[in-house]
């Protein structure tokens, strides 16, 4: 019986090679591991997967009755709707502690680094498995890519060693003009909808009872999305309804100007200007120094509720 691995739903490059590393892994420590995903991939795990000659993790919507590791999460929030009738064999993540619970003993690798990828590559090393040359890559561009090569505040000295480690592996000489390419890609707005936008790193949280859906947007730079605020924003009013949020918040993260500008709808907006001492104007606020989502938003917004 194999067993299943699997990042959060709307996986970015970080669940979709985190579950390929991974199962990788497993396999060579004797487990039957399949890496699948719950969504389409983004524009930006397209150019991973081609550049180093991956294959797209199965679509996989339904886990009752299968053994599964879960990447990149720890939350209900984010996993499929049935992962209560399966086996949770191990998580493996650098987020804040879920809500998920087990009722059998687990193998657990949590750890406050930049990217679960990182944890993978500690793995990898704890176990003495040596990293092929493609999963190197793909493994060094996600770590890029959820650092922001190496802005992001979550970023810690283990990301940075491992990507140069993966680097050399990967026979990969200026990883940051590679990782730019692909923030390029990552940027690319053109011809989306709101609907699109508001969706593709999108992340629901239980709040004490409150739910609170938190989208983040890392561009180059976010002046491209000038002329379609006031479309994401009347859709964000839309995803509100129909998911019965509290709150909703698109974060347009530039990665050059380091800041993001905040968008926000909410049954109670002084939750939002409380949380980080700012006063919305026209339901928008520019954070200076905010690359963030899981170190600079949730932290200081969770209390609030």
């Amino acid at each position: 019986m194999s067993t299943y691995v699997l990042g959060h739903t709307n996986p970015d490059s970080d669940s979709i090679v985190g579950a390929i590393s991974l199962s990788y892994l497993k396999n060579q420590l004797g487990e039957d591991c399949v890496p699948t995903r719950q969504g389409k991939i983004s524009a930006e795990t397209e150019f991973i997967l081609n550049k180093f000659g991956g294959t797209v993790p199965e679509l996989k919507t339904s886990y009752a009755g299968e053994n599964v590791y879960i990447i990149d999460y720890s939350d209900y929030g984010q996993a499929p709707a049935d992962i209560k009738e399966a086996t949770i064999l191990g998580i493996v993540d650098h987020h804040k502690l879920g809500d998920m619970i087990t009722s059998t003993p687990l193998e657990c690798w949590i750890r406050p680094v930049g990217c679960s990828n990182t944890v993978v590559y500690e793995m990898y090393k704890s176990f003495d498995v040596e990293i092929p040359k493609d999963i190197a890559g793909m493994m060094m561009m996600a770590i890029l890519s959820d650092t922001v090569i190496f802005k992001s505040p979550t970023c810690t000295k283990v990301d940075t060693k491992a990507v140069k480690e993966l680097a050399k592996i990967a026979g990969v000489e200026d990883y940051k003009t590679l990782a730019m390419d692909m923030f390029i890609v990552k940027s690319g707005v053109e011809g989306s909808s709101a609907r699109d936008l508001n969706t593709r790193d999108y992340k629901p949280f239980d709040m004490n009872g409150y739910k609170v859906g938190v989208n983040q947007l890392e561009m180059i730079d976010i002046t491209a999305l000038d002329d379609k605020k006031e479309m994401i924003l009347e859709d964000m009013k839309k995803m509100k309804e129909e998911d019965g949020l509290h709150t909703m918040i698109v974060l347009l993260t530039d990665i050059m100007k380091e800041g993001s500008q905040m968008l926000v709808v909410s049954d109670d907006v002084s939750k939002v200007e409380n949380a980080f001492n700012v006063k919305l104007e026209n339901n928008q606020i520019w954070l200076d120094g905010v690359l963030s989502r899981k170190k600079q938003i949730i932290p200081f917004l969770q209390p609030q509720f």
